[in-house]
């Protein structure tokens, strides 16, 4: 026992290990909930009761409902009213007055003046009328019981009962009691029942009429885009225009503005309508809002379109369908019609569709033609549709310049007589040359004979911008750019236009976003067709269509770039115009490269093989200054035109083409540079040799370095 006890003292005291290290994790008590009012929950549950979709739609539904039979109420005494009144009368003389039209105005007066005379007879009548009715009914009554009891007495002859003369009597007497029977029983249902039918005849009346504000009506009629264009639409488009003597005058008008409208007539995908604008209204303050109007039509702004006609204080409004615009249109027709032909004297180009979605075709016969825009906006596909349209035609010559020179008039090789293609100074150099080239052949021709008939030339420059942009100078110092009266290129574009025209000589120019330094004004109003792409500014618009055109309403300014690629906008006499309109917009059929080479393809077939004169080859690599050096052999120096000469021996693919122009341009900065000797142009050997060891020494040491 002992022994057990000193062992569990043993036990219970053992020597003491090290402690283990214990983590300790306070664990916070969680906040107490706070319970939510039951009247925060309850209206939480009411506000999203009242915000859901279904109770709003409900409302709308009820409000609109109870709504039409106030408005159908207020229609019918409207109704009411007009055809017991003469107030009809005067709000149509009220509105002729504002409209300004006298005649008409006179004319509703008179009306208004028979009805009063009728209404004044008809009221002096109801005076008589009881005395005239009770005498009728007198009578009536009296021959009518006469005539019964003539019939009872035949009855009664015939059936000697003398009682029978009083039956026919007895029976109508009968036949009213029941009626007075019917009447009595039918006229308590239908005091009940027709104030029912009466609100239930003004509801329908308020449906049709969607006599309801816009909030209460069903989201397929509230919802108004692309809506069809009708009076009371185009009426309150004017009305809310902003324009304060427009809106006060509709507002006096008696029709509520009906009277300024003419007819809307279906034009292609949108319509038209003339509104006759009330004094004291201009044309230019319906044309300066035409993005408020469109939106009050709701339509974009490049939906609707504002328009001058021949008719004095008119606009013309074309609204189109909405979203018709962004349509595509069709294929053109020379790709279409692989047997199509050209007339150049009394053809008309296929080269869109108006918006009227008619046919838009172009006279090109003795006009000369500009086209401008801003990049990329399919200039060069519209100003080359009009070309192999033309080129269908085998009597026509074409003179090419391409200053883009990105392939885009490639396929006029074999089938224009010259194409230059390429954006350089020499390329415009060039150019210029061709033009002047087309001065000299319209020279010639007008020294022809009297009566002598020319084939048609067209000389074309597309980016014709770069060409007035260019800096260079020749070696009289005339500048090939500008527009001074000693710029090459200006001049000729001038005599061009001067004369051109007569002698069946035309240029086609094509540039982008004008400026009076790349299209001068003189050389713009020389083009008897004048077509813009959209622009940017509307003075661009001016320098592109001229001041007439864009005062009739012209506004490429306003088409939307990238979006209405291709939509032009001309002014030209080769094309038809809508009366009294100075210019009109033409969506263009777009050709694509491919379709324009077989185009093309079909053109050649039409004519005699066609040489192309490329007055820029790229073949063997050469070097000018070591080619001029070799051709002055040992001679100290040679005139200009003798080292041309034989350039031009050495490689005639590489200096055919030459000039003094590209001579000047090789030896400029070179200290080789043409001088005067003996009053010529000459070219000294030493100078070449040393302009040679000059760059040879400079090469080495750039090597070097």
């Amino acid at each position: 026992m002992s022994e057990n006890v000193v062992h569990l003292h043993k036990d219970t005291n053992p020597v003491p290990e090290p402690a283990a290290v214990t983590t300790l994790t306070v664990v916070p008590e969680p906040a107490p909930t706070v319970p939510v009012p039951l009247w925060i929950r309850s209206g939480h549950a009411i506000h999203a009761a009242v915000t859901h979709e279904t109770t709003k739609t409900t409302a709308r539904a009820i409000a609109r409902h109870t709504l039409y039979v106030a408005g159908g109420a207020r229609i019918a005494s409207k109704r009411t009213w007009d055809g017991r009144t003469a107030s009809r009368y005067e709000r149509m003389l009220r509105a002729a007055e504002a409209a300004g039209n006298h005649e008409v105005a006179a004319e509703w007066e008179e009306r208004g003046q028979h009805f009063r005379e009728a209404r004044h007879r008809r009221r002096m009548d109801l005076l008589h009328s009881p005395i005239d009715a009770a005498k009728g009914v007198a009578v009536t009554a009296g021959m009518g019981v006469g005539s019964l009891v003539a019939l009872g007495t035949v009855m009664a002859v015939a059936t000697k009962d003398v009682t029978q003369v009083v039956t026919p009597l007895m029976a109508t007497i009968e036949f009213i009691n029941l009626l007075i029977t019917i009447v009595q029983v039918v006229w308590g249902p239908a005091l009940t029942i027709g104030p029912f039918l009466a609100l239930l005849a003004l509801w329908a009346v308020g449906k049709h009429q969607q006599a309801a504000p816009q909030w209460a009506l069903p989201a397929n009629v509230r919802s108004s885009e692309g809506e069809p264009i009708t009076p009371s639409i185009v009426v309150k488009a004017l009305r809310d225009l902003g324009v304060p003597a427009l809106r006060n005058a509709i507002k006096d008008m008696g029709d509520a503005g009906a009277s300024m409208l003419g007819p809307i007539r279906i034009a292609g995908c949108g319509v038209e309508v003339d509104v006759t604008l009330p004094s004291g209204v201009s044309t230019i303050e319906v044309q300066n809002r035409r993005r408020k109007l469109a939106e009050n039509l709701t339509r974009h702004e490049h939906e609707v379109f504002i328009t001058i006609p021949q008719a004095a204080r008119t606009v013309r409004l074309w609204v189109a369908d909405s979203g018709a615009l962004d349509e595509p249109i069709g294929p053109s027709p020379l790709v279409t019609d692989e047997t199509m032909t050209a007339d150049y004297a009394k053809g008309r180009a296929p080269w869109g569709q108006d918006l009227r979605g008619d046919a838009a075709g172009l006279s090109v016969y003795q006009r000369h033609l500009l086209i401008t825009g801003l990049s990329n906006q399919g200039k060069t596909a519209a100003l080359r549709a009009l070309a192999l349209w033309l080129a269908l035609d085998r009597s026509v010559e074409f003179w090419v310049g391409d200053l883009k020179g990105v392939g885009d008039w490639a396929m006029c090789d074999g089938l224009a007589t010259r194409l230059i293609q390429g954006p350089t100074d020499d390329h415009v150099i060039q150019v210029t040359e061709m033009l002047e080239d087309a001065v000299e052949e319209m020279n010639r021709r007008l020294q022809a004979p009297p009566g002598t008939q020319f084939p048609a030339l067209i000389v074309i420059v597309d980016e014709a911008q770069v060409a007035f942009m260019c800096p260079v100078k020749d070696e009289d110092k005339r500048p090939y750019g500008g527009s001074s009266s000693t710029s090459r290129y200006f001049m000729a574009a001038r005599k061009v236009h001067n004369q051109g025209r007569a002698v069946n000589v035309l240029l086609w120019q094509g540039t982008q976003d004008p400026t009076d330094q790349n299209l001068p004004k003189m050389v713009r109003e020389g083009a008897h067709t004048r077509a813009s792409l959209a622009l940017g500014t509307e003075s661009q618009a001016r320098m592109a269509l001229g001041d007439k055109a864009v005062d009739g309403g012209a506004a490429p300014n306003l088409l939307r770039p990238g979006l209405d690629k291709g939509t032009l906008v001309i002014a030209s006499d080769g094309i038809e115009i809508p009366k009294g309109q100075s210019s009109i917009t033409v969506r263009t059929h777009y050709i694509s490269t491919d379709d324009a080479t077989a185009i093309a393809n079909r053109a050649k077939a039409l004519r005699d093989e066609v040489t192309t004169l490329h007055l820029i080859e790229r073949g063997e690599e050469r070097d000018p200054l070591a080619d001029i050096a070799a051709v002055l052999g040992d001679k100290p120096r040679l005139k200009t035109q003798d080292v041309l000469k034989r350039l031009t021996a050495l490689n005639e693919d590489a200096y055919g083409a030459w000039s003094f122009t590209d001579l000047t341009r090789v030896l400029d900065g070179t200290g080789a540079e043409a001088y005067k000797s003996d009053g010529r142009m000459v070219i000294g050997r030493d100078r070449v040799m040393r302009a040679l060891a000059n760059r040879d020494t400079d090469g080495s040491a750039s090597a070097d370095g």
